[in-house]
């Protein structure tokens, strides 16, 4: 698979199978997204991983944790201009139109939103923090750097799906990963191998013209 096959073919996986993820497999990943640019060579990433048996243990610790806590930061900017307002909007629109789930559905609108904190099914996943020190410029290494991780597991035939739905739930994910009160948690990305058969899967969002983002001098 070619650098354009796998950005082609990643997309964000909302239903996985139970099949594991080695530990050796999610070594090899990391290690080879590590190679991701970043400015001044800082490296800023810090990540942890929970798969096998952490993972079980991580989900039975939430269940004593609290359900949500204040975000550390802003997921989306307050009064979100145009066209992002609809960027958002539609894909969001899409993505319950294929599980059926009507606008008036609430509740099941807010379940399948709940499903972020079983990572979709998904048996591994890593959380992406920086320290606190970092500035706007790190954050998008650390953007380059997840970018790098998912094409390559794309490559490889895994599935992901990159959730800063955990910037509600920081408090517990530090207490149980143990980070450091100087790091901030970015996201959390899941990895697994998707579930062929869940319509969510089919799920492809759609991309704006060249011409309203790009400008040609």
């Amino acid at each position: 698979m070619n650098v354009s096959n796998a950005v082609h073919k990643r997309t964000s996986i909302r239903q996985f199978t139970s099949q594991e993820v080695s530990a050796e497999t999610l070594k090899e990943l990391l290690t080879d997204a590590s190679f991701a640019p970043s400015g001044g060579n800082v490296q800023p990433w810090r990540i942890y991983v929970v798969q096998g048996e952490s993972m079980t243990r991580f989900k039975e610790f939430l269940t004593t944790q609290p359900p949500l806590d204040t975000p550390e930061y802003e997921i989306y900017p307050p009064g979100l201009i145009e066209p992002y307002r609809t960027n958002r909007f539609a894909v969001g629109e899409q993505m319950y139109a294929t599980l059926g789930i009507e606008r008036e559905d609430k509740k099941g609108r807010l379940t399948q939103m709940m499903r972020n904190a079983d990572f979709f099914g998904a048996p591994a996943a890593i959380f992406c923090y920086l320290d606190r020190q970092m500035g706007p410029p790190q954050w998008s290494d650390c953007g380059m750097f997840l970018q790098t991780f998912m094409l390559l597991a794309t490559e490889k035939g895994l599935a992901t799906c990159a959730q800063e739905y955990w910037s509600v739930r920081h408090k517990a994910v530090s207490a149980f990963v143990g980070a450091p009160e100087n790091e901030i948690l970015f996201c959390g990305v899941a990895v697994g191998y998707a579930d062929t058969t869940a319509p969510v899967n089919t799920l492809r969002s759609e991309r704006m013209p060249l011409s309203e983002w790009v400008t040609f001098l």
